[in-house]
């Protein structure tokens, strides 16, 4: 399967739809999603991006398990993450996070190239994980606030 990822544009309206509960079921419930986020999370840790990441372990592993505990409720699971939202929509919630970090385009194709390999490692229906990474893929640009500043330079006049 090819995993693209699509562009980022300042402003743009983004579409997207929560992955299917099907995929939940499909990498194993609760342990298999906390599994794929745990590989996933490992890959992150070794990555370009491991700087928005505190660097010592125990803290990585603290917020780790928060962002697994947010995609195991997206994904259908036991509603582990509610308490951190103080009632706000799920998504909403997490976009705000990010907003304390300025996230370019580049950090973001760096976490969703952590995302495609880990997906590749999984044996699993390809729709399904075309449904996750659809979701990862228009939702991520969501986290994206640090846009190139936009210059009308013309040395001629």
């Amino acid at each position: 399967m090819s995993y693209e990822i699509t562009k980022t544009i300042e402003g743009e309206e983004v579409d997207f739809k929560n992955p299917s509960p099907k995929f939940y079921e499909a990498v194993g419930g609760e342990k298999g999603m906390r599994e794929l986020m745990h590989n996933f999370y490992e890959i992150i840790y070794k990555s370009d991006i491991s700087n928005f990441f505190p660097q010592d372990k125990e803290e990585f592993d603290k917020i780790a398990l928060k962002n697994t505990n947010f995609f195991v409720q997206l994904c259908g699971g036991p509603k582990v993450y509610e308490e951190e939202t103080g009632g706000m929509d799920l998504d909403t919630y997490m976009i705000r996070i990010h907003d304390d970090f300025s996230i370019a385009e580049k950090a973001r194709i760096e976490w969703l190239g952590c995302m495609r390999e880990t997906l590749e490692s999984y044996d699993m229906d390809e729709e399904l994980k075309a449904d996750f990474w659809d979701y990862c893929d228009k939702f991520s640009k969501l986290t994206v606030n640090s846009f190139p500043q936009k210059r009308d330079f013309n040395p001629y006049h």
